[in-house]
C-alpha cells in the first residue's frame, strides 16, 4: 500500500522516526541499522516501507535498503515472528550476517538478539533456509569464506571483552590472513581502541 516515503526527517526517537511528507508526518519504525544511517534532522530522507495492518493498529516500518525490507518481509512470514521481533533481528544483525547465520545454521548468532531463545532461533534458521531470496544470498555468494577456528576464537575473545559481534567482525576483516589467535586479538584490540 505505502511502498516508499520521501520527505524531511522531522524527529528521531529510536526506533521511531517522523518523516514530513508535504506537511503530513508519517511515524515509521526502523531497525537500528537504518536508524544509525539516517541523515541529520531537517534533511531529506527516502525510506522503503512495509505497511502492516493489525486488529488494533496500522503501522509503518521503514528501511534504507531493499535488502533490509526483503529480510523483514521474509521474517514476518514466519509463524510466531511479528514485526517487532523482525525489527529486533534486523537491529541485532545486518542482512549479510543474517544470511551467513542461516547458511551456516548458526543458532548462537540469533540467540544473541534480545527476545530470541534457542527454539525460536532454530525455527528461524529452518524457515529461512528455503526462503532466501536473491538479495539474501547464501554465504558463498557473498564472497565470504566460512570462518576458520582461529578466526572464531578471535571473535569470541573480543565479544568476551565486551565488544559487539559487528565490531569484532569488522576488526577481523582488517587482520592479515593466517594470523595466530594471540596476535589477532592483540591487533584487533589496537584497531578497535
Amino acid at each position: 500500500m505505502i511502498g516508499r516515503l520521501t520527505g524531511l526527517l522531522a524527529e528521531k526517537n529510536p526506533p521511531l522516526v517522523l518523516v514530513d511528507v508535504g506537511g503530513v508526518g508519517y511515524e515509521v519504525d526502523v531497525p537500528m541499522s537504518t536508524f544509525y544511517n539516517l541523515p541529520p534532522l531537517g534533511e531529506r530522507v527516502t525510506l522503503l516501507t512495509q505497511f502492516v495492518v493489525r486488529e488494533d493498529a496500522q503501522l509503518l516500518y521503514g528501511f534504507l535498503s531493499h535488502e533490509e525490507r526483503q529480510a523483514f518481509r521474509q521474517l514476518i512470514k514466519i509463524s510466531g515472528i511479528g514485526p517487532r521481533m523482525a525489527l529486533a533481528v534486523l537491529s541485532g544483525l545486518s542482512v549479510t550476517e543474517l544470511a551467513q547465520a542461516v547458511a551456516a545454521q548458526e543458532a548462537r548468532r540469533l540467540v544473541k538478539v534480545p527476545g530470541i531463545g534457542k527454539k525460536t532461533a532454530e525455527r528461524l534458521l529452518l524457515e529461512l533456509k528455503d526462503k532466501l531470496s536473491p538479495t539474501l544470498t547464501p554465504i558463498e555468494a557473498l564472497g565470504t569464506a566460512p570462518r576458520h577456528d582461529h578466526e572464531a576464537d578471535i571473535v569470541q575473545a573480543l565479544i568476551a571483552l565486551g565488544y559487539s559481534e559487528r565490531d569484532a567482525d569488522t576488526a577481523l576483516k582488517a587482520l592479515p590472513p593466517g594470523v595466530s589467535v594471540s596476535d589477532g586479538i592483540r591487533m584487533a584490540l589496537k584497531s578497535l581502541g
